[in-house]
């Protein structure tokens, strides 16, 4: 198993990451990325993935979110990160219409910035979109044969969607989000429809801890030892088995980001 989607930054884990990531191991997570969301949230992914080299790598970008922060010193910080070690991947990047935290322009200059970052780097992208479909796929389309590969991190959307960012060559991430009799619902359906090849899955810990999960954390904080709960949810909607479906999907994380 990888979790391709791991918030390790956030000030929920700043007093016990290093626990994290040894519950993470011995619940048979095999590896993680670490999302980076802004500069600053992408120095400190970078060097905790560093101090964690062969078990964790990072991504280095600007969410959607942040975009307003968008300038050309951040873009130069970016790109430099983005050549360091243990950088895998931009991101997490795209546009985001549900809360518009940043304006639609700031996102989509921002997003448009990290597109051209990613290719002259040859870097995958990990994306992000919500509220978003058409936008997104307009300004990301023009640059999908430029780049190595992109997965579209925590997959919600509805089945059109899925439908063409699987046309497109995009890897789907799927969370705990499938797990929510009140969300996701609609999602869990659309599992099968996802190539086996083209799945990766995630906890976007420290957010979207199962509904399902027996017995919850006191804390409520996810963490990437639930993602054998996902894998096996999974597994379940379609057809297959745990143990195979959480190695296939670590080796398609593995070949996306070029990891040993």
């Amino acid at each position: 198993m990888f979790d391709i989607g791991v918030n390790l930054t956030s000030s929920q884990f700043a007093k016990d990451s290093a626990d994290v990531i040894a519950r993470g191991k011995a619940a048979g997570v095999n590896g993680i990325l670490i999302t980076g969301t802004n500069l600053k949230e992408s120095v400190r992914a970078q060097e905790l993935a560093a101090e964690y080299s062969q078990y964790c790598w990072s991504t280095t970008g600007v969410h959607p979110h942040d975009a307003s922060s968008w300038n050309e010193n951040t873009a130069s910080r970016i790109a430099e990160l983005a050549a360091t070690e243990h950088v895998v991947a931009i991101g997490e990047c795209g546009l985001d219409f549900n809360r518009n935290f940043s304006t639609q322009d700031e996102q989509e200059r921002a997003f448009t910035a990290q597109l051209a970052i990613a290719a002259e780097l040859q870097l995958p992208l990990f994306l992000h979109c919500r509220d978003a479909h058409s936008r997104f796929i307009a300004l990301l389309k023009p640059w999908l044969d430029k780049i190595p590969g992109a997965v579209l991190h925590c997959f919600t959307g509805e089945k059109h969607e899925l439908k063409e960012a699987l046309a497109l060559g995009l890897s789907v991430g799927i969370t705990g989000w499938v797990c929510d009799e009140r969300r996701g619902l609609d999602l869990l359906e659309l599992l099968p429809l996802i190539p086996v090849e083209r799945l990766m899955l995630e906890t976007d810990a420290p957010y979207l801890l199962p509904r399902d999960l027996k017995p919850k954390p006191t804390s409520r904080r996810n963490e990437p030892c639930f993602l054998p709960h996902i894998v096996n949810r999974v597994a379940a909607q379609r057809g297959e088995e745990p143990a195979w479906l959480g190695q296939e999907t670590e080796n398609n994380a593995r070949r996306l980001f070029k990891l040993a």
